[in-house]
């Protein structure tokens, strides 16, 4: 099962804010996908608002590569993704 701090990207603090959310496992991490993630950690922390980079880092654990690795268009559109569940108030999930 391993933790998530071995998964790229992901570093005690972010694995912290991950349980927080509910999110135990690289598995739940990639079940979830990215962008439920970051809306789940969103919601346990309001004093630390997620943002793009957090977002990515999450993409790129998922994917077994660092960040900075996928591609600038593909980090524009997780964003606006997010951004629309958040706005829609729906979960990526209800998809």
């Amino acid at each position: 099962m391993g933790k998530l701090t071995d998964l790229p990207n992901i570093g005690a603090v972010l694995a912290e804010k991950l349980s927080a959310a509910g999110v135990e496992t690289p598995s739940d991490l990639k079940d979830l996908g990215s962008v439920e993630a970051l809306r789940r950690v969103r919601r346990t922390s309001e004093e630390d608002r997620p943002c793009l980079s957090m977002l990515c880092a999450l993409e790129g654990a998922i994917r077994g590569v660092r960040w900075y690795s996928i591609p600038e268009n593909e980090r524009s559109q997780l964003w606006l993704r997010y951004r629309s569940h958040l706005d829609q108030g729906t979960s990526v999930t209800d998809e």
